[in-house]
């Protein structure tokens, strides 16, 4: 089932599959496209949230100069888990930007999710070298500003520590222009990798921090194996890399069935 959900300042898209209890996949600025194979697999035995984040893809936001913070997005997701129904979700999934969305969500709506995992949160603050980076981000966004598209992508990736052949940069950076990717670097980069935790009430959730198998030495490993130190436990590995979850959906899902 597909369907919007009006909130005071936007119209969130989402989408339900399955029965049983409520799971939550949330991704940013991905939207609920890429989590679509995985939601496929669990809505077995569950009924499968997802959803575009506000402002990408179907859904909406009122005013697209304004801000789209993980606390904005953490309270989407409580009236969208409010909306389905299920009482608390079983579990929260969210990764990469989504997972500094569900974050928030564990702090600031704890009765929204019985489980939190963060899969690979790109988080500056919680690195020793957090100046060096910033530095690299603002360069980068000035780049987009600029109108470079593909130099964007190759300092993002710089930045991230990722490693693409330059086709696949072209591929990926050089097609026309896209609202969504405004939208991202324009409202919502800054506040979703300058979101600092709040480790004392991460403390009190039930919470799993997770990192691809395949990401060592990546920003958003660096930045993960850093916030599970300092919530005292160990990361949990998935299979594959930062969308392991789209690369091989039933690996990552028998890993996720173990966790859960």
């Amino acid at each position: 089932m597909t369907n919007i959900l009006r909130v005071p300042d936007a119209d969130l898209y989402y989408e339900l599959r399955g029965d049983g209890p409520l799971a939550v996949l949330a991704a940013a600025p991905m939207t609920a496209d890429a989590f679509a194979p995985l939601a496929d697999l669990l809505a077995a035995d569950h009924t499968v949230l997802t959803t575009d984040p506000r402002g990408i893809g179907r859904s909406s936001v009122d005013d697209r100069s304004a801000p789209s913070t993980p606390s904005q997005r953490a309270a989407d997701l409580a009236r969208l888990i409010e909306h389905a129904g299920r009482g608390p979700a079983a579990f929260v999934l969210g990764s990469s930007g989504g997972a500094v969305s569900v974050l928030a969500l564990a702090e600031e709506h704890p009765s929204s999710a019985s489980l939190i995992i963060a899969h690979e949160p790109p988080l500056l603050e919680v690195l020793p070298d957090r100046d060096e980076l910033w530095a690299g981000t603002e360069d980068m966004l000035a780049t987009w500003e600029a109108g470079d598209r593909v130099g964007t992508f190759r300092k993002f990736m710089r930045i991230a520590n990722l490693d693409l052949p330059e086709e696949v940069v072209q591929m990926m950076a050089g097609g026309p222009p896209n609202p969504d990717d405004d939208f991202q670097y324009r409202n919502m980069y800054r506040a979703t990798i300058g979101f600092r935790p709040d480790v004392a009430r991460l403390r009190e959730r039930r919470m799993l921090i997770g990192i691809g198998e395949e990401s060592a030495g990546q920003l958003c490993d660096r930045a993960s194996r850093a916030l599970a130190a300092s919530l005292g436990i160990e990361p949990t590995m998935f299979p594959g890399g930062h969308i392991g979850f789209a690369e091989d959906p039933a690996a990552f899902e028998a890993r996720l069935r173990k966790v859960i």
